[in-house]
């Protein structure tokens, strides 16, 4: 397959996320849940995991924002169930490193169908977009206290 094809497959992809996102909404049971903040564009994610037995059991998000966040919250979802929060911190380290233009050596095995946002690195003012619905999850599983909190994503993040 040509190259250009190939894109324009990874871009249908990531449209068809952001239009029609998967695991969208909310959970009325969650465990753990965090909204987390984009203050450079405005995007706004929040994140709702129900764990069993130490690993995702169900997942939603809901919020507003560009293309990029919404469809990588999408396939964040699809990507996390049943996995361990431990699982999902590689998963995190993994999907920043890919975005910012060092994935590692097996970064697809490791992130599916995720792994088709590599193109963000490109677009450096798209990484904080990619990344907020990873770096709320993995916030929001590190939460200790297992309560609603609000973050912001800091400048140099």
């Amino acid at each position: 397959m040509a190259l250009s094809k190939l894109e324009n497959l990874y871009r249908q992809m990531i449209l068809d996320h952001a239009m029609h996102p998967h695991h969208y909404g909310f959970l009325k049971a969650a465990s753990h849940k965090l909204e987390l903040r984009n203050p450079t564009c405005g995007d706004v994610l929040n994140v709702q995991v129900i764990l069993k037995n130490n690993k995702v059991a169900q997942v939603a998000f809901s919020g507003s924002g560009c293309t990029i966040s919404q469809a990588s919250a999408s396939m964040m979802t699809d990507e996390v169930l049943g996995k361990t929060p431990q699982q999902i911190e590689k998963m995190v380290t993994t999907f920043s490193k890919m975005v910012t233009g060092n994935p590692p050596q097996n970064y697809e095995e490791i992130l599916g169908d995720a792994s088709v946002l590599e193109g963000v690195a490109k677009f450096p003012a798209r990484i904080k977009c990619a990344t907020l619905a990873w770096k709320a999850i993995y916030q929001a599983l590190a939460n200790d206290q297992q309560e609603s909190t609000v973050g912001f994503m800091r400048h140099d993040q």
